[in-house]
């Protein structure tokens, strides 16, 4: 069962505007626009947050229209979220400045991607460390 967002998304999370450039691969940043989309043409599959097992990516809900959106909407009929996890989604709010779309963060994101900056190479080493992966 995926569990609802955590109460402000992760310290490296793609959808935060603090997150300096390139931290995450381009296939990463590539996901994000496809949930700007109508909801017909939006992904299937929900967005789970890159370092909490099992849970939504909290930038993910704070940015995109969770009303309008068709991941949310297969997840609940499918029984991969309760009716209170999806209550929670809608209901999320946080005063982390997130990007107002998934484009945005995607652009942020890729601005740097080939030459990240000392502050984005830092925070890779350290999610290197955490999720047990090279830096």
């Amino acid at each position: 069962m995926t569990r609802p967002p955590a109460t402000n998304p992760c310290g490296s999370c793609p959808y935060r505007q603090d997150v300096p450039s390139g931290v995450w691969h381009p296939e990463e940043y590539a996901k994000l626009p496809d949930y700007d989309k109508d909801t017909g043409y939006q992904p299937p599959n929900l967005f789970a947050c890159h370092q909490q097992d099992g849970r939504l990516c909290a930038g993910w809900c704070g940015t995109h229209d969770m009303e309008e959106n068709l991941a949310l909407r297969l997840a609940e009929h499918s029984g991969k979220l309760t009716p209170e996890a999806v209550d929670e989604v809608l209901d999320y709010t946080t005063e982390v400045p997130l990007w107002s779309s998934g484009a945005e963060a995607a652009a942020h994101g890729l601005a740097e991607v080939d030459t990240p900056s000392p502050k984005a190479q830092k925070k890779i080493d350290q999610l290197a460390r955490k999720l047990g992966g090279p830096a």
